[in-house]
């Protein structure tokens, strides 16, 4: 009876626990604070029949009014300071940031939290970023963006029928029929304490925090929905699916579902395979080298562990997009149509290359020693430190920092090699293309080609040798493994 009581009372102390919002503070001396406000919820979160329900919310929020100043009273408030409240939501992340000068931090402050406690819940400001929306899927990610529209279509297809599985815009006939109702509730649903991760950096009073965690502790303590579990479906075969566009090149996105996150054994083996092989705008990387650099087919070529949006405009990974699934992808920039089946051929060759020959010690070398002086990029500032920080709470690790440098120091190229083995493969990908003349496209990468190459300019004789290798290697595709949808019932 006694432990029965004793378990009861942990349990209720759990709950209790579960129910309180975390934080993560940085004080110091800075004349600028920084508020980051992270939500573990987003687009996961939205029910099956209204995807870009999350996003939606977040950006009327942010981007709106609140109950008693207008959008436009809040703008023009905001502009003396020189400051702003952005969001961005992803799967499991919902944040609201923005800094301020000291000087201004109570005035700031006051319009930030109205922002978020206080939202106005306008129907001009819903209509506004309702349009914006929409515009954003057929202009600008349909219209303007082969590359993002390639990486966003082939996470829908490896995440089908989980929650993960759609984008977080969500699409056109779903942000059509959503209504400022479907706001209110899934504020009042998911906006919880339990969720809530308050950052802060700067020179802050003690005070100060204190009276943000007891301003936020008016939202309601517990989310009632079901924690969510993501499985991904198993990928019996390789797949291509072929977005038929107008376009003057090919975009390639491809990859596949992996079982490591930050925090798991194989994650530091898999950072560095990620280095070698393709390391984010750096010609130095594997796929870089051996398409580009020798080859001169496109502008880039690379290689990921973790989600990676916006990676046309961004340098370094943006932080605050946590997810407890990840997938192995390769990003292959567009290419002229003559050199594209070649450049996935050649794409998938180096990925098989790698996962049986493994990373040579050298190049496992430079790649350590790289990374041990990259991350101290990633956390140079106040701001990416902070972030850092939280994403470090949500996957329950060590600063990552020290993390990442700690496990380096003691990872052998033998490890890395076998975590490779383990996770990556070269059969059973999902591969998208954007492209024009999908049909013609779909016959030239089926079977074992051949796909050909010219060049401008000579190359040495183990090159084009390499090329015939290339050009016969058969990536595992049939005729009935290559799906083409046209690019305006994408998203739509």
């Amino acid at each position: 009876m006694k432990w029965t009581v004793l378990l009861l009372v942990a349990q209720a102390f759990s709950l209790c626990l579960m129910a309180q919002m975390r934080t993560v503070a940085l004080p110091g001396k800075s004349p600028v604070v920084t508020l980051r406000l992270v939500f573990t919820m987003g687009s996961a979160q939205d029910p099956p029949d209204k995807p870009g329900l999350a996003r939606l919310t977040a950006e009327m929020l942010s981007g709106g009014g609140t109950k008693d100043l207008t959008h436009d009273q809040i703008v023009d408030a905001l502009f003396p300071m020189a400051a702003s409240v952005g969001s961005q939501v992803d799967q499991e992340m919902t944040t609201f940031s923005g800094a301020t000068h000291v000087d201004n931090l109570e005035a700031y402050y006051k319009l930030f939290r109205g922002m978020l406690l206080e939202p106005g819940w306008r129907q001009d400001d819903f209509n506004r970023l309702k349009d914006s929306s929409i515009n954003s899927l057929r202009v600008g990610l349909r219209g303007n963006n082969d590359e993002e529209l390639g990486k966003e279509v082939l996470l829908s297809e490896l995440y089908q029928g989980t929650p993960y599985g759609h984008y977080s815009v969500g699409t056109v006939s779903s942000l059509q029929k959503i209504t400022i109702d479907d706001l209110k509730q899934f504020y009042k649903q998911h906006y919880t304490q339990s969720h809530l991760i308050v950052g802060i950096a700067g020179g802050y009073t003690p005070e100060f925090l204190e009276r943000v965690k007891k301003d936020f502790a008016a939202l309601p303590a517990k989310d009632s929905a079901p924690a969510l579990a993501i499985h991904p479906p198993a990928i019996q075969h390789t797949h291509a699916l072929i977005v038929e566009k107008n376009t003057r090149s090919v975009a390639y996105s491809l990859g596949f579902p992996i079982d490591v996150k930050r925090g798991d054994p194989d994650y530091p083996a898999l950072l560095v395979m990620q280095s070698y092989f393709g390391q984010h705008r750096d010609s130095g990387g594997r796929l870089f080298q051996r398409i580009r650099g020798v080859r001169g087919i496109n502008y880039g070529d690379y290689a990921y562990i973790e989600y990676f949006p916006r990676g046309g405009q961004l340098l370094e990974p943006p932080p605050n997009v946590a997810r407890s699934s990840q997938a192995f992808q390769i990003w292959i920039r567009p290419a002229e149509p003559p050199q594209a089946a070649f450049a996935l051929r050649l794409a998938v060759y180096e990925l098989n290359k790698l996962v049986k020959e493994g990373i040579p010690q050298e190049d496992f070398d430079r790649s350590k020693e790289f990374l041990s002086k990259f991350v101290n990029v990633l956390t140079k500032t106040k701001l990416a430190e902070l972030a850092y920080a939280i994403d470090s709470l949500y996957y329950g690790i060590p600063n990552y920092n020290t993390y990442i440098k700690g496990a380096l120091a003691k990872l052998t190229r033998e490890q890395v090699n076998a975590a490779i083995r383990k996770h990556l493969r070269v059969d059973r990908l999902q591969i998208v293309a954007v492209s024009a003349n999908a049909q013609d496209l779909k016959r030239q990468i089926v079977g074992a080609g051949p796909s050909t190459i010219e060049y401008n300019s000579p190359k040495p004789a183990d090159v084009l040798a390499e090329d015939k290798t290339v050009g016969a290697f058969d990536i595992g595709l049939r005729p009935e493994d290559v799906e083409i949808v046209p690019v305006d019932k994408v998203f739509e």
